[in-house]
């Protein structure tokens, strides 16, 4: 399995996130100012949520995205008051005709003192967790 790992991270949960998963996956994490330079069974992919909506820089790499260069995604992010960013990245992406893995991650992430701390060690345990069981599954 080839991988990739892209992300958008306002404060910095998404990427700590990224990073936790490049020895698991085999690939660097990067920011989703970076295109896909070649075709990947699975990228992993991570973004926050701010004043209710994913950042504009993730919709606009899921619009570069093809299901020629991308054989499935695993979406993972954090986020404060609403549920999940999963949700808007898997609208925008199943529009494209890309394939969105059912198995998905969130954990809450701090925004000032709402969930203070997070993502934490044990959010990142679990995250490990749950990343291996995609490797495992793919």
């Amino acid at each position: 399995m080839n991988a990739a790992i892209r992300y958008y991270s306002k404060f910095g949960h998404s990427k700590q996130m990224a990073e936790a998963i490049e020895n698991i996956v085999g690939a660097k994490a990067a920011t989703v100012a970076e295109p896909l330079s070649e075709p990947v069974d699975t990228l992993y992919l991570g973004a926050g949520v701010f004043l209710g909506k994913v950042n504009g820089a993730v919709m606009d790499f899921i619009a570069s995205l093809t299901p020629d260069k991308v054989g499935r995604v695993v979406c993972f992010g954090s986020c404060a008051i609403i549920n999940s960013p999963v949700p808007q990245m898997r609208k925008a992406l199943e529009a494209r005709g890309i394939t969105v893995s059912p198995q998905e991650f969130t954990c809450k992430g701090s925004m000032g003192p709402v969930h203070s701390g997070h993502p934490d060690a044990q959010d990142i345990d679990a995250f490990h967790k749950f990343i291996q069981s995609t490797v495992s599954n793919s």
